[in-house]
This record gives structure tokens, C-alpha cells and sequence, in this order.
């Protein structure tokens, strides 16, 4: 909570007592009870401030960086391989809680609270691996917009035209592939979703019901499971095809 807002809220916290408390007809209409917020110039330029320090905190790792030899054009292929990576591991990760899954579901009741317990470590773990490939392709975005940005503006400052030319033809075949591998990578970070969905619904349910029923249920449910595992495991390996295409062109 902003700090110049706290004696507002003081002051209304002060006013709710039991005492306080009006019968429903003598509320007043929901017209006349809403009021626009009201902030401290001060709330409203620190926010501003904090605003602008987020979006220009990129640039100016961008520009640190350039000055030491790095451009964004290394730092993008180093975050595509990043991505890479991290959805190779998810790979890794999504096939042991498989694992997992179908190791529970072979298990006697004796053994059903124990077995939830590994389950919902390879769901937690699961999904960190899912947030980390989502966090890596957001950060491919961010770079590639900074280097497409600068390309575009630099391609201006040329005054021999035939370079001019063959600059744009490049950052136009630059930003294809780039588009198709992106797109690679988001279809691939979509396909992580009902793989989560599927694995946390059926982890609550055995934490609920740790009997028979529940494994018979997680044994209907693995066939499906499987199946979205291994669409999710094509189109991962299609994204880092992609990738590496990139990363080798990149280096041309």
C-alpha cells in the first residue's frame, strides 16, 4: 500500500465498528456510493517514476552491455539457446512426473499417502519447469524488439543505397525466421497447459481421497495424460529445431 494513502485507510478502519452498521434500507444507492480514488500527487509520481525505471531498465542493460563488447544481437541468440534449453529440460521434467503418474497408479492403498506426496513434488516441479520456459521465451521477446527497434533506425543512416538495400533484405529475413521460430515456441508453451491442468486435477483428487477410487480415477486419466505428454514433447522438439536453425543462421 502506498504510505500517503495510509491515514485515509486509518480513518476508515476507525469508522467500522458494530455500531456502525446501517439496516439494508437506509444504504445509499450504489450510484451515489461510488467515488473516484483519490491519490497523493506524490503516490502518483513515484508511481510514474517506478513506471519508467521498469521500461528503461532493459535499455539500459542493453546499452551496458554493447559497451563492453556485447550487442543484442549475441545476447538474442544467447536467450533463444536459454529458451532452448530450458524447454529441453521441461522435456526431462514432464516425463518423469509420467513416470511418476503411472508408478502410483500400480501401488496399494497402504501406500496412497506417500505416493501423493512424490506425485505432488513432480507437479510442483512440473511447473516451475513450465514457468521457466514461459519466463525464457519472454525474455527472446524483449531483446528481439530492441534489436529489430534499432535495426529498422539504423538502416536510415545509410548513404549508399545498394548497402541500404541488401540491409533491409537481411533484417526482412532476420525477422521471418524469427516470427516462425517464436511461433514455434509458443505452441509449444501452450501445449504445457492442459498437461498441468490434467496433472494438478488429478493430484487434488488424491489428496482428498486416498483410496481405491482414487487411484481407479488416475488410471482412466493416464492414457490421456500420456497422450498430451507426448504432443507436448513434438512440439517442444519442433521449437528447438527451430531454435537451433535460428542460432545457426544468426551465425552466418
Amino acid at each position: 500500500m502506498c504510505p500517503f494513502l495510509q491515514p485515509n485507510q486509518q480513518k476508515m478502519n476507525n469508522q467500522i465498528t458494530p455500531s456502525a452498521v446501517v439496516p439494508v434500507k437506509q444504504l445509499p444507492s450504489a450510484q451515489s456510493s461510488l467515488r473516484a480514488p483519490s491519490f497523493s500527487p506524490v503516490c502518483l509520481v513515484l508511481f510514474l517514476c517506478w513506471v519508467l525505471c521498469i521500461c528503461g531498465c532493459s535499455r539500459t542493460y542493453y546499452s551496458a552491455m554493447e559497451k563492453v563488447g556485447v550487442h543484442k544481437r549475441d545476447i538474442l541468440v544467447d536467450r533463444v539457446e536459454g529458451a532452448r534449453d530450458s524447454q529441453a529440460d521441461a522435456q526431462k521434467q514432464f516425463k518423469s512426473a509420467l513416470e511418476q503418474f503411472n508408478s502410483v497408479i500400480q501401488l496399494k492403498n497402504t501406500d496412497l499417502k506417500q505416493a501423493y506426496e512424490k506425485l505432488n513434488r513432480e507437479y510442483i516441479k512440473s511447473e516451475k519447469a513450465a514457468a521457466k520456459v514461459s519466463e525464457r521465451i519472454d525474455k527472446v521477446e524483449d531483446v528481439s524488439e530492441a534489436l529489430f527497434d534499432e535495426w529498422e533506425d539504423e538502416i536510415q543512416l545509410y548513404t549508399n543505397k545498394d548497402l541500404q538495400r541488401a540491409s533491409k533484405q537481411q533484417l526482412r529475413k532476420t525477422r521471418s525466421r524469427y516470427t516462425k521460430m517464436l511461433a514455434s515456441m509458443h505452441t509449444a508453451e501452450a501445449s504445457m497447459t492442459p498437461v498441468l491442468r490434467t496433472f494438478r486435477d488429478n493430484v487434488l483428487f488424491l489428496k482428498h481421497n486416498l483410496n481405491a477410487q482414487a487411484i481407479g480415477s488416475l488410471q482412466t486419466e493416464f492414457s490421456s495424460l500420456e497422450k498430451d505428454i507426448d504432443v507436448l514433447i513434438q512440439k517442444m522438439n519442433e521449437a528447438i529445431g527451430q531454435s537451433n536453425a535460428f542460432i545457426a543462421q544468426m551465425g552466418t
